[in-house]
């Protein structure tokens, strides 16, 4: 080993250590390695660093953990060394910067309720601005913007009735596969047209439809007007004397207006159709007997409340995308945001009027 490299031996006997080279910052490895495999050791050691040829305060920093390894060990320095030493535990160790504490429950609850009420206070500003706008055009229906109606009511209505078909006619496949059976266990089969009937009617159908027109038509409509707002066309329609309200809103408010009853009354058929295919093909109940006992099992109220959700519904779903759409603002990051949220926002709205719904016709007796 060079005389230069820092290092140090240690005398069990004489419980002695003995420090030799120039403890210099650039040089010291060698020392951290020799602590590493030192560890700590018990009994009254000295050490001594005077056989040092330099000292640095890196070194001294050393030579003070090498002390406390030896439990506290007496140290022998040179005059200079000593002041060095001293000098070096004057200084506080830098403390570690507290962690600060993350937010807590009712915090985060706080946080929760003030979104929540900021969102639903712009919800209803919006809707009392478009209310506003739309009143006197809806007295002059000569001022709507028809072809634009039309056009959405074909994107919004027809463009769906495959999916909407599908989807309510799995669903009544499976409502008369999974009732049917304990049914047929006490020969009631008979009343799996009751309850097909009065599920898909009153609460499947137009709850079914408007899910899917939420996450098919209302998010169409935030990246739609999520775009326009970002390639600031909004704000060139308003330069023209144009609102949004006229051009933008309106027209997708009457045409799904129009399109969700429609395509509810579709839902009602295929759900039917659905269930009725199950019953012959596996509880033996035969078509002209399913038919003749649907007007039995159902009566007006049954087929007239799933057609009421469906305005109160469509009307739901055009707000919250219309509503998200016209508050993105900056990149198209914010406009796949602003789609996300209005789906999400629209389809619970939807279950929870449907619940509300389900409260008021039983308060009704309906």
């Amino acid at each position: 080993m060079s005389s230069s490299s820092p290092h140090f031996t240690l005398n069990r006997a004489a419980r002695r250590v003995r420090c030799h080279g120039e403890w210099r910052a650039p040089l010291l490895h060698s020392v951290e390695r020799q602590l590493g495999e030192l560890g700590a050791q018990a009994g009254e050691w000295t050490v001594d660093a005077r056989d040092t040829r330099a000292l640095d305060s890196a070194g001294a920093l050393l030579l003070l953990k090498l002390r406390q390894h030896l439990g506290g060990a007496e140290l022998r320095l040179h005059p200079e060394q000593s002041r060095l030493l001293a000098l070096l535990q004057t200084v506080e160790p830098e403390q570690a910067p507290a962690e600060t504490p993350g937010p807590g429950l009712l915090e985060h609850l706080g946080r929760a309720t003030v979104t929540v009420a900021r969102e639903s206070a712009a919800l209803l500003q919006f809707i009392g601005e478009s209310a506003a706008d739309s009143l006197p055009r809806l007295l002059r229906p000569h001022t709507l913007r028809w072809r634009q109606i039309t056009n959405d009511i074909h994107r919004a209505g027809l463009d769906a009735l495959p999916i909407v078909g599908l989807l309510v006619f799995l669903m009544g496949v499976v409502i008369a596969y999974q009732g049917g059976g304990p049914l047929q266990d006490y020969g009631a089969n008979i009343y799996l047209v009751d309850l097909l009937s009065i599920t898909m009617l009153r609460e499947m159908a137009p709850l079914v439809t408007a899910i899917v027109v939420a996450g098919r038509t209302g998010s169409a409509y935030a990246a739609q007007l999520g775009t326009m707002k970002i390639t600031d066309e909004v704000d060139a329609l308003r330069s023209l004397g144009i609102t949004p309200t006229e051009m933008l809103v309106l027209p997708k408010f009457i045409a799904l207006l129009i399109a969700l009853p429609l395509l509810t009354v579709f839902a009602d058929l295929l759900g039917l159709i659905g269930g009725m295919l199950v019953a012959q093909a596996w509880f033996d109940i035969a078509y002209r007997e399913f038919l003749g006992r649907l007007p039995v099992a159902l009566d007006h109220s049954a087929y007239w409340v799933g057609i009421i959700k469906a305005p109160i519904f469509a009307a739901i779903i055009v707000t919250v995308g219309c509503f998200n759409g016209l508050r993105v603002n900056g990149s198209a990051e914010e406009v796949g945001r602003g789609t996300t949220r209005s789906v999400v926002q629209a389809i619970f709205l939807v279950i929870v009027t449907d619940a509300l719904f389900s409260v008021l016709f039983r308060t009704l007796g309906i």
